[in-house]
């Protein structure tokens, strides 16, 4: 590490939301005994860090090191910074007559030094009245230059209380940029409240570290708060149950209460209005609220008048421009969703939904005379995911987007910038993959669009629900209040098709005897667990002699860990399809990346329209030529070319083989799925049918036919604690 002195010049570039700044910064002093940094003394170099209430021409100690970046070249990168306080007259002067004071031009500065001197600040930071004293001082001056200086005192005695606390610098950028004024008073009282910025569990550490008392009561109602969070991840719980909390408390954290002292904390939680409580029922305040919020935004949606319109010719002109044939189901489907506020499309695999949202636009297009430009400023078509939403758009052949880059998501303070106070416009809205969408999400997309819209919810009922809590489709499916349209009549790919038809016998919990039959589309084979590894590659090596890849071959499972859990065939196929012939390799954790591997996206990542579920290729991993060796790789995710630096690799995984959850809202054309008792209760009802239901052209299962069976029998999973269909119905029929 080296450290600098100087002034920070100019901006460059200033993130408000989690204080990152690119500067120029004007040396002044460098460590005597330090000849690298000799060069740059009395020079103006490019500075980068977290800076919160950003100075301007105040001194500053800054500890960090030159690196190498590929685009901008040599930086100063600040690991930590310090402001010097001035302490002899001429530092003073230099510091009143920056422009960091107001009221205070560089005569006015001498004249203060000059009677004042070196205590110049302490005396009018203890009497402001002082500065009345100077020649030429008017009330509006003084006002100005007493508040200047108070901040500069109170902003860094805030960074110092941060830092001693245990904050780095990096995490005080981002608690400055949200929280401001109030930073004071939260570290004075309950530092557990910066939760919204910083995580948990770093909170909890920074806690201890200075209270050490772990039965502090701030540190218990927020380790309660916590647990509903978990029991909301783990369950997909709205609401929970007192006794399911203090049992959560007790697993998670280790505390043991007296439980009547326990309900005296939920009490005062709900008093401080972080948590409501209906009976026996307790939300987190968000939770409750989106909840109230669906119900009445889609009361308002569902009750505005609408003008219906006879599209049956329509239809019939569209099936022969088409040479489609629409079955009732899927007619009703399309002239429902046409001449209603809200219509709920859900079917299997197989069904049609997708040639009903192309029915659906094409009508609208049609009806309303729209052009290319006029589809934009009229209709919206959305998914939960970037594969989803790629799908919707080859489906169409227009534009279809996620629903987090629709509403303008902003990573930085985890909020959209197009919400209830600054809404989109669209008329038409058709939303896919619906299973997949949380409460939250749900709430958020109803806040950022008109009531006036027509909103179309597509998907299937069936599937795994969101990650998230919620279960929006079933719920609002089960409230019978909306038009809902089932699609029950399968399309079959050929006369000895099977998948579609599997699907369904595994959601009504029916094999038949023949499910180990082999079809023109489905195979299942039935091996021992110890030689499904060999048996899947010797799959892989056949199919690539009959000219298939790793872009059309997507093996998937339930479980990360254990002999056929996805870490371990993730290892073995990067092998398989990409053999290491002396391309560039990087190692992050236990894995090994090569050039060509294919990866999956693991989180939401808007700045770079990538998102969780996305998969791409490594195009290239490179080492930049400076000091420090940075390694960066490059993905291409079709055609969206991603830079990841080491640090960044956490974000993402192999993706030969990728988890059921991740494979929801993508469509792959050979899917082959390991059946193995080791994956223990995950081998779920639900998750064998979205598994099945993500294969377009052949599905192979590999091992044991029991314990798929029994896979199929077990109803794990499925019961989440949600109380949206009650809400909609009592908004409903109040209004």
């Amino acid at each position: 590490m080296s450290v600098i002195e100087g002034k920070i010049k100019s901006t460059i570039f200033y993130n408000e939301a989690n204080s990152y700044l690119v500067a120029l910064f004007c040396v002044s002093k460098v460590d005597e005994n330090d000849d690298d940094l000799k060069e740059y003394l009395k020079k103006t170099i490019t500075i980068t860090g977290n800076f919160f209430d950003l100075k301007v021409e105040v001194p500053i100690r800054l500890d960090g090191e030159f690196v190498f970046h590929e685009k901008f070249g040599r930086q100063f990168k600040v690991n930590s910074y310090e402001i010097i306080a001035p302490e002899d007259n001429a530092d003073i002067l230099d510091f009143l007559s920056s422009s960091f004071v107001k009221g205070c031009g560089k005569k006015t500065a001498e004249k203060i030094v000059e009677v004042y001197g070196k205590d110049a600040l302490n005396i009018i930071k203890e009497d402001k009245y002082a500065l009345d004293k100077i020649d030429g001082m008017t009330e509006l001056k003084r006002e100005k230059i007493y508040n200047s200086i108070m901040n500069y005192s109170k902003s860094s005695d805030i960074i110092l209380k941060l830092k001693n606390l245990g904050f780095s610098i990096e995490e005080a950028g981002k608690i400055y940029g949200k929280y401001k004024a109030d930073i004071a008073d939260i570290l004075d009282n309950n530092i557990y409240l910066l939760n919204e910025v910083v995580d948990f569990k770093r909170l909890d550490g920074i806690f201890l570290n200075n209270y050490e008392d772990r039965y502090d009561k701030r540190r218990v109602k927020a380790c309660i708060l916590e647990s509903m969070k978990a029991l909301s991840l783990s369950n997909g719980d709205i609401y929970y149950m007192a006794s399911d909390v203090y049992s959560a408390l007790a697993k998670l954290f280790s505390l043991e209460i007296d439980y009547e002292t326990y309900l005296d904390y939920l009490n005062e939680l709900e008093e401080e209005l972080f948590i409501v409580s209906d009976g026996e029922r307790y939300y987190l305040q968000e939770n409750y609220q989106n909840e109230i919020d669906i119900a009445e935004l889609l009361n308002k949606i569902e009750n505005k008048k609408i003008t219906k319109y006879d599209y049956e010719k329509e239809i019939e002109k569209l099936e022969k421009n088409l040479h489609i044939t629409y079955n009732d189901d899927q007619k009703k489907a399309i002239t429902t969703s046409l001449n209603s506020n809200i219509t709920i499309i859900s079917g299997g695999p197989g069904t049609g939904k997708t040639t009903i949202i192309n029915a659906i636009v094409k009508l609208y297009m049609q009806k309303n005379r729209l052009n290319n430009i006029g589809v934009l400023e009229e209709i919206a078509l959305l998914a939960p995911t970037g594969r989803a939403s790629k799908k919707l758009s080859t489906s169409t052949g227009l534009p279809a987007m996620t629903i987090h880059r629709y509403l303008k998501w902003n990573k930085d303070h985890n909020d959209f910038m197009i919400n209830e106070y600054n809404k989109n416009f669209q008329k038409l809205i058709i939303v896919d993959e619906v299973s997949m969408i949380d409460n939250a999400l749900f709430c958020a997309l109803l806040k950022g669009i008109h009531s006036y819209v027509k909103l179309v919810l597509v998907g299937d009922a069936f599937q795994l629900p969101s990650v998230n809590a919620g279960l929006v489709l079933n719920d609002l499916i089960n409230s019978d209040l909306f038009n809902y349209v089932p699609l029950n009549y399968i399309y079959r790919q050929s006369e000895n098709s099977y998948i579609p038809y599997l699907a369904r016998e595994i959601k009504n919990k029916d094999l038949s005897e023949e499910f180990t039959n082999k079809r023109d589309d489905y195979n299942f084979l039935m091996v021992q667990n110890k030689d499904i590894r060999e048996s899947i590659k010797k799959i892989i090596e056949a199919g690539i002699n009959k000219g298939y890849d790793e872009n059309n071959l997507q093996i998937l499972a339930p479980i990360y860990r254990g002999e056929n859990g996805i870490d371990s065939l993730n290892s073995m196929l990067s092998e398989i399809f990409n053999p290491d012939t002396g391309m560039r390799k990087i190692t992050y954790g236990e894995v090994t990346y090569k050039e060509g591997d294919k990866v999956l996206q693991l989180v939401n990542d808007a700045d770079n329209n990538v998102f969780n579920g996305d998969i791409g290729f490594i195009k290239s991993i490179a080492t930049i030529n400076n000091p420090y060796k940075k390694e960066v790789m490059t993905i291409d995710f079709d055609g969206n070319i991603v830079m990841y630096e080491k640090k960044n690799l956490k974000n993402i995984r192999h993706a030969y083989a990728i988890s059921i959850h991740k494979s929801q809202g993508s469509e792959f054309d050979h899917v082959i799925m390991p059946i193995t008792w080791q994956y223990g209760s995950m081998l779920y009802n639900k998750i064998l049918y979205t598994g099945v239901s993500r294969a377009k052209k052949s599905l192979i299962l590999i091992g044991d036919a029991s314990v798929f069976y029994k896979g199929v029998m077990n109803d794990y999973g499925t019961l989440r604690k949600t109380t949206l269909e009650e809400r909609l119905k009592a908004v409903f029929i109040h209004n």
